[in-house]
């Protein structure tokens, strides 16, 4: 029988999983389209809550918006390749999450707001128009591929943010 190619999760299999999603600026967000019953990807950004939760924010015009409001299960894929080498020597991590809206009428709005204009302040042109919301992205479990021959299996424990 073939020797797994899994790792035993250790810290530093932690230690890299939560540098990918600190370091996100962008990720690609899988959903599922009530309509078709077909998975759609988009590019959306990346980001943190104030308490190193992973965030983004997005138009309720997009597609992938009304697909998360309709079923908050969705995929996240961090990590992009160097400027050099092959693709697939770089590490990533997909994650299985729950998308949890977070209304502007809710007391955590505020400060998830002044935390995205001080690290994406890009988004000042459209953070504020109305049908832009933001989303905590929660991780339930991920795959970690630190290169090859290097793959871990990550529980939400493990992806948690550290105090």
């Amino acid at each position: 029988m073939p020797q797994s190619p899994i790792r035993p999760t250790d810290d530093d299999a932690c230690t890299l999983a939560r540098n990918l999603i600190a370091a996100a600026t962008f990720g690609a967000l899988a959903v599922n389209d009530a309509n078709s019953g077909f998975p759609a990807v988009s590019r959306v950004a990346i980001g943190t809550t104030p308490g190193g939760e992973i965030a983004t924010l997005v138009s309720g015009l997009a597609a992938h918006t009304g697909a998360l409001l309709a079923d908050p299960r969705a995929g996240l894929l961090l990590g992009e390749p160097g400027e050099k080498g092959d693709p697939l020597t770089h590490p990533r991590l997909s994650l299985r999450i729950l998308a949890d809206q977070i209304g502007r009428n809710e007391v955590r709005f505020a400060a998830l707001h002044a935390h995205w204009l001080a690290t994406h302040p890009k988004s000042k042109l459209y953070i504020d128009l109305p049908d832009f919301t933001f989303f905590v992205l929660r991780p339930q479990s991920g795959a970690l591929n630190g290169g090859f021959g290097r793959a871990w299996q990550l529980s939400a424990h493990d992806l948690a943010p550290t105090s």
